[in-house]
């Protein structure tokens, strides 16, 4: 049976693998990556770290399996956004990307808006993590580099440029960097407003677009690929989205990889404060991508458990949540990197609230696990009100849906039926529908979805245990508004010096 190489580039490892037409997984591997991240905001990476790791996995992909890798009919790479490749004219990489986790542009960010029209609707949308915000940032401390920048692109974008030599983004991807090129009410767009130029945008195309074929002479490992298509995907999000099934309409989505992403789909477009706001081809997202996920749990691990440094949580974490809790209740605050959606301010802070000295292991897994579960029940909140009407579930994926346990405290704090898919590797299985899509063994996304995508689990929320976290809701708010100055003035701090 022919098979697709489907690729999905995450913040915390690279997985890749060879799917047939029927959705099964014939041979996988993984590469565990981590991102450079300093102190000061400062988070990037050489982009030739990708373009390796992918090597690797393809190398292991053709050892596992020979004959399905030589069955290959096409190739698609997914990956994390909010992460800038700046590209000179020849396609020559001018810097380290600038990841999503960068705060870098936060102090320039009013100087910025200060140029932009008001009334523009992208105006709103300026924070640190904006890419013209990041440009900006160029601007005026790499002016050098802003001047040879030829093309700005995701992390996808770049691995699939180095294997067809042809460079394309999509409209979902680089939907920011879109909307700051439209003109708004005054004629002018954010980067002429900003004087920066536009085209540094490269051509944007659907997702299931066929963008190129792979050059030969790549050599190792890739020489076997020359000439299969390469399609333009689209981020890790819309990928996994498309695989979870969830994208349809009333349905919000919930992965938890590295980092925490929530939303809502709808067929009328909405706004709401704080969240994004996407044509996700026709459907309608309203969320986005935060900073705390599976990777705070990981946290919470590695200071219980120091000596433990496995990358799939699920094991430890459920051992953890086996012992008994305290009667007294628990408050955390998920911000250990500040957030983006919805509140976009590098300067929040986590933060346990009602520590007892009963307190112990148990309870504070279980108070990290609600208090993320709280923050996406802030963003269910906001999308349904702003589309008018409640979801019918909520489809979960990522690492952290591999815990049933927080499946169930997702569906008693939102109030909304859990359901998570057989795959694991939901990104990679909606990549892999781009592509039998782009192929035409399917005519459109939707059919695909249908095609491959099956349930494993639902998750009803109970209500005597709703009744309980509506109360604790309350108090998560109260807590957040309470400290959230404190955040900020802690932020803004000297580094604490070291006794002599």
């Amino acid at each position: 049976m022919s098979t697709v190489l489907a690729c999905d580039l995450g913040g915390s490892s690279f997985r890749a693998a060879l799917i047939d037409q029927t959705g099964k997984t014939i041979a996988l591997h993984a590469v565990s990556t981590e991102l450079a991240h300093d102190k000061h905001g400062l988070s990037e990476i050489d982009p030739q770290t990708w373009w390796t790791t992918f090597a690797v996995c393809v190398n292991a992909l053709q050892r596992a399996d020979a004959p399905a890798f030589a069955r290959i009919q096409g190739i698609a790479v997914c990956g994390f956004t909010r992460t800038q490749v700046f590209l000179g004219r020849h396609g020559n990489v001018l810097r380290p990307a600038i990841t999503w986790q960068d705060s870098r542009a936060e102090e320039l960010v009013g100087s910025l808006r200060s140029l932009l029209s008001p009334d523009h609707p992208e105006t709103a949308q300026i924070n640190a993590f904006h890419p013209l915000a990041r440009l900006h940032w160029l601007q005026k401390h790499e002016p050098e580099t802003l001047a040879q920048l030829d093309h700005i692109v995701d992390p996808k974008d770049y691995i699939a440029f180095r294997l067809t030599g042809a460079l394309h983004s999509d409209p979902i991807s680089l939907a920011r960097l879109l909307a700051a090129s439209k003109e708004g009410p005054d004629g002018l767009t954010l980067f002429k407003a900003a004087g920066i130029d536009e085209t540094v945008l490269p051509a944007l195309v659907h997702p299931t677009s066929r963008v190129g074929m792979v050059q030969a002479g790549l050599g190792g490992p890739m020489k076997d690929l020359a000439g299969k298509p390469v399609f333009a995907c689209s981020n890790d999000t819309w990928a996994s989205v498309l695989g979870l099934g969830a994208m349809r309409d009333g349905i919000a989505y919930n992965i938890s990889g590295t980092t925490e992403v929530f939303g809502v789909l709808s067929q009328n477009r909405a706004e709401a404060e704080g969240l994004l706001s996407v044509d996700w081809n026709g459907l309608h997202q309203l969320g986005g991508p935060g900073q705390n996920g599976a990777d705070t749990v990981r946290w919470l691990l590695g200071v219980l458990q120091p000596d433990e440094t496995a990358q799939d949580i699920g094991p430890a974490l459920t051992r953890l949540l086996e012992a008994g809790r305290d009667p007294q209740p628990l408050l955390f605050l998920p911000y250990l990197n500040g957030e983006r959606t919805p509140y976009w301010d590098p300067a929040l802070r986590g933060a346990f609230i009602g520590l007892n000295r009963n307190h112990g292991p148990t309870d504070l897994a279980y108070a990290v696990l609600e208090g993320i579960a709280f923050y996406n029940r802030i963003i269910l909140e906001r999308a349904e009100a702003a589309t008018g009407k409640p979801v019918r579930e909520i489809r979960f994926g990522g690492g952290g849906a591999d815990t049933p346990a927080w499946r169930q405290i997702k569906a008693d704090i939102c109030g909304r039926p859990v359901v998570v898919g057989q795959t694991r590797e939901t990104g990679l299985l909606g990549t892999a529908a781009v592509v039998w899509t782009g192929l035409g063994y399917f005519d459109t996304l939707e059919a695909a979805q249908l095609a491959l995508v099956r349930t494993d689990a639902r998750y009803e929320p109970d209500p005597r245990q709703g009744i309980f976290y509506d109360k604790m809701f309350l108090q998560f708010r109260a807590t957040e508004a309470a400290l959230s100055p404190i955040s900020s003035a802690l932020a803004a701090m000297p580094s604490v010096v070291s006794g002599g």
